[in-house]
């Protein structure tokens, strides 16, 4: 049985965060059920843009500080980073670490802020899609990585929780180029598994006190939800997590490839809630970005067919100028390179767009908007 911690929280208060984080680790069986004393452990945080902690778009500094300060008392060595997207760079990550309210909080605990950019290639046996990798060597690196994600929407990926934080350990730009390959939502969210699979987060922590609604991960809306997650299973706590915003969870594509894999049961049978009840704890009314897959034509008509009619279907990118500053930053981060920059603003060659909308993600301005036919108000 995969059990999964589940513990009301409803502000960024220091002490209630680290009393309900105490409770969460008791629930699984204790910290020192997983890590052993003076074992040094990377914390895998969520810093996708250099964002503050109210704009909710990256794990909130409190959280960090009440998780760190457990495995200080363990004894552990703490180090703790992410690779966000564009640049993975020194002088890139000091900026998104301030920004985001991370720095503090290391300074403050006296722990170590990760800037080592180095790359190694790896080897994946458990892998489908990628068998083979480059990741962030620091994650390699440790003993334990604890994976402390936030609760959002995601455009592309409908969610993003335990597993698709995971993507953080494939350095800066080298994430550009695995969207590029893998432009179709089935083989990358099979990635996204694979690269779980050889993270293996020891313990994973999501923070939902206040999540993400509507188009995230980063352009999406707060909202609170007033809860904190743990398991030792990636896997099921996005399961919990999509309950708790009234998701059906087997509309994920993540979600669905765990099951494809058997990791976790179709019906969920296999995953039990601990700690408090699910069910008076159910957002009804959160919003979810309506990218529900246009599938049923898999199977009946030549695959270039259904690329073709998918693509019709799908969002597009469409960026508002009377938001954008014309920094260029989408046109940098677009994985297939078809962003322009002209006299007005960027120009985006959509008939190219591979819709994998990190443009969209990344835009320090919110001036990427994604529009969605008509159609999809009906596939909810």
């Amino acid at each position: 049985m995969k059990e999964v911690s589940l513990r009301s929280c409803n502000s960024y208060d220091y002490e209630e965060v680290k009393l309900q984080i105490d409770k969460l680790v008791n629930d699984l069986g204790g910290l020192d059920k997983y890590i052993k004393y003076g074992s040094t452990v990377f914390i895998k945080l969520n810093l996708v843009i250099k964002k503050k902690p109210e704009e909710v778009a990256t794990t909130h500094p409190i959280v960090l500080k009440a998780i760190a300060n457990k495995l200080l008392e363990l004894g552990c060595k703490v180090i703790v980073g992410d690779s966000p997207g564009g640049p993975y760079t020194k002088s890139s990550l000091k900026g998104i670490y301030k920004t985001c309210g991370i720095e503090e909080v290391c300074n403050e605990l006296n722990i170590q802020l990760n800037y080592d950019t180095s790359e190694l290639k790896v080897e994946n046996p458990s892998g489908i899609v990628l068998k083979y990798m480059t990741v962030i060597k620091p994650i390699v690196d440790v003993d334990y990585v604890i994976n402390l994600c936030k609760l959002k929407t995601h455009a592309m990926a409908t969610f993003t929780g335990g597993v698709k934080n995971l993507f953080g350990v494939i350095p800066g730009v080298l994430k550009a180029e695995y969207h590029f390959k893998m432009p179709e939502v089935r083989d990358f969210t099979d990635a996204l598994i694979d690269i779980c699979l050889f993270v293996s987060p020891t313990i994973t922590i999501m923070d939902g006190i206040i999540g993400m609604e509507g188009e995230g991960p980063t352009s999406g809306t707060p909202r609170k939800i007033g809860v904190l997650l743990a398991s030792s299973n990636p896997y099921a706590i996005d399961v919990i997590a999509c309950k708790l915003i009234n998701l059906e969870p087997g509309r994920v594509p993540t979600v669905q490839r765990c099951i494809e894999r058997k990791f976790i049961n179709e019906d969920f049978s296999d995953i039990h809630v601990i700690g408090e009840e699910i069910e008076n704890k159910i957002i009804k009314d959160f919003k979810i970005p309506s990218n529900r897959s246009i599938s049923f034509l898999r199977g009946i008509v030549p695959k270039k067919i259904e690329l073709f009619v998918n693509k019709k279907l799908s969002g597009k990118p469409v960026i508002n100028f009377k938001d954008c500053i014309k920094c260029g930053e989408c046109s940098r981060v677009c994985p297939p390179k078809v962003i322009s920059m002209k006299e007005n603003g960027p120009v985006i060659d959509l008939d190219h767009c591979i819709r994998c909308f990190c443009c969209h993600e990344l835009c320090p301005r919110k001036a990427v908007d994604l529009k969605r036919p008509f159609i999809f108000k009906f596939l909810r």
